[in-house]
């Protein structure tokens, strides 16, 4: 009786679909498993990188902008020639009121100290504990600030013992001051408080056992949420230790280490996260999955016995369908006929033939929508540096009171969003696009003055030809940020087209620090050039979707020789 019960074909069927099933599902359940939880480490790996970086971006900008202000304060003309000759009697009270007005306009200033050569001393604080004298160059505090190169450096107090106390901790940014003939004429101090670097940083979510700090090029810790670190050497030496090992995850401490330098400083700052979530979600989605699998079997093996001998003949019909269906593509409905759960089988695969059909019908619908999609997400992509710098300049120049150049410059604004919007259209003329760059480049020029020169060369014969829009002005902003604004000299951009042929080509060349293509290239692929190059990635990414692979963006460049770039476009748009 046994024998003849396992020998029947329900029987067999139905303890290979259970065996068959079960493996299944431990494979799968494996794959998920490993699938999952890698997604889900990658996924809090990518987050926890991104909000270190996050961080770092915030303290990089807000450097960059205290160097801003000491540039425009040590370019002032009026303190220029209080310091450059000492014989005149200069009223100070316009530079002191400009000084007021800078710490007005940011809270976490602490100070501003102007130190001239011969003694001069300017300051918001009406008592400094400074070692002065006729000739400021036998100090050597003074001579220390001159050869510092503008780097940061965490003190508590200029010339008192460093303490404990972080309520009186500043981070000192110092400028040289230079007349046109670049003579020496003095240094300006600019000190904001340190509570700015704790706001960017105390709340980083590292986990139970993580934590942040920051390095100095000597290994002196700047920044550390437990102050014990500046005073134990022990505790110093652990945090260099661990700057030191390789970047990345470690599975066997479970532990993130991630580093990235802050431009414009000597600091490293090194993020250590505890990942201690992930091995909860680990066993929450073994125990899931062991629960769903369990189930899955159970269910496969009652179906199985249910269909077991009722399915052969239905099967045969859907496979003879689908033997049609892969030779010739020929939707062949099958009828409804069996078991149940063959007439349900039969059914869907009726719909399913039929959906099949509408979809491949929405298909080629879709196809077009989702390429102008995808050209919409890439010309979304937008640098805002340019429009954040250019505010920041306008409101200086007001402060200022240079009314003239305040007007200009936001006549050349408006024209260049005007030219940008383009009407909400996503294309332009090549006759308005050149328009566009010189108005970026009016404003650009007005912010940097002497250090960049352009010229523009048209050709009318092409003005009216229609290209996409933003496509010469993230090429121009690179050209400023990574080439000639780095240069000890007047730097020159030059932008021409001509034809060739079908094509238009624009070449934008620059003279200036340039670059070996080669690190470029392998830079790039591990960190994101924080200046222009989205942009150039995104007008080259548009310009292949536009017009082809044929198409787009070129660069030529050799350290200390400058760099070309040569753009390609069509005089017909495809898309």
């Amino acid at each position: 009786m046994k024998k003849g019960l396992f020998n029947g074909l329900r029987t067999q069927i139905s303890l290979f679909y259970l065996l068959a099933s079960l493996g299944t599902v431990m494979l799968i359940g494996f794959i998920l498993y490993y699938s999952i939880s890698e997604i889900v480490l990658q996924d809090a790996l990518d987050t926890t990188t991104m909000a270190v970086d996050k961080s770092g971006d915030h303290i990089e900008s807000y450097i960059s902008r205290v160097k801003d202000i000491s540039l425009v304060l040590a370019e002032d003309p009026g303190l220029i020639r209080y310091l450059s000759d000492t014989s005149l009697e200069t009223d100070v009270t316009d530079i002191l009121g400009r000084v007021d007005s800078t710490m007005g306009a940011d809270a976490s200033i602490a100070s501003i100290i102007i130190v001239g050569k011969g003694g001069q001393l300017l300051s918001n604080e009406s008592t400094l504990d400074m070692s002065m004298s006729n000739d400021m160059m036998k100090e050597s505090w003074y001579v220390d600030v001159i050869g510092g190169d503008g780097m940061p450096s965490l003190t508590s107090a200029r010339m008192q013992k460093f303490n404990m106390n972080k309520d009186q901790w500043v981070i000192s940014l110092s400028r040289e001051i230079k007349d046109e003939s670049n003579n020496h004429l003095g240094v300006i101090v600019v000190d904001f408080k340190y509570s700015v670097i704790e706001t960017y940083l105390n709340d980083l979510n590292l986990g139970n056992e993580g934590y942040v700090y920051l390095l100095n090029s000597h290994e002196g810790v700047v920044y550390h949420k437990d102050t014990n670190y500046f005073e134990d050497v022990g505790k110093q030496s652990e945090l260099i230790h661990m700057s030191q090992m390789e970047q990345g995850y470690d599975s066997e401490m479970n532990l993130l280490f991630h580093q990235s330098d802050i431009e414009g400083t000597d600091w490293q700052m090194y993020g250590v996260a505890s990942l201690d979530g992930l091995n909860a979600i680990r066993r929450q989605l073994i125990e899931t999955i062991v629960l769903i699998g369990m189930i899955s079997v159970i269910a496969m093996f009652l179906s199985g016995i249910w269909i077991a001998g009722r399915i052969t003949n239905p099967i045969k019909d859907l496979e003879g369908a689908m033997a049609d269906i892969e030779q010739g593509l020929t939707f062949i409905e099958v009828d409804s006929k069996g078991c149940n759960e063959a007439i349900s089988l039969a059914q869907h695969y009726n719909h399913m033939v039929h959906r099949i059909k509408d979809l491949m019908k929405d298909i080629e619908k879709n196809e077009q929508a989702i390429r102008s999609y995808e050209l919409n997400v890439l010309h979304s992509q937008i640098n805002p540096h340019f429009l954040y710098n250019t505010l920041d300049t306008i409101v200086w120049m007001a402060e200022f009171g240079d009314s003239k150049k305040v007007i200009y410059i936001t006549k050349s604004l408006a024209q260049f969003f005007r030219l940008s919007l383009s009407g909400g259209s996503e294309t332009t003329t090549i006759g308005n696009e050149m328009d566009h760059v010189r108005q970026y480049l009016k404003i650009q020029k007005e912010r940097y003055d002497e250090q960049l020169n352009y010229s523009i060369e048209d050709l009318e014969a092409v003005s009216s030809v229609k290209i996409p829009k933003i496509i010469l002005q993230p090429i121009v902003e690179n050209s400023i940020y990574h080439g000639v604004r780095d240069l000890d000299h007047p730097g020159h951009i030059v932008i021409k087209l001509e034809e060739q042929g079908e094509d238009i080509v624009f070449t934008i060349t620059d003279d200036g620090v340039g670059f070996d293509p080669d690190i470029q290239d392998i830079a790039a692929s591990e960190k994101e050039i924080k200046l222009g190059g989205v942009g150039i990635k995104n007008v080259d990414q548009r310009l292949k979707l536009t017009y082809g692979e044929g198409y787009g963006l070129v660069i030529e460049s050799d350290p200390g020789e400058g760099t070309t770039v040569r753009v390609k476009v069509h005089k017909e748009i495809s898309v």
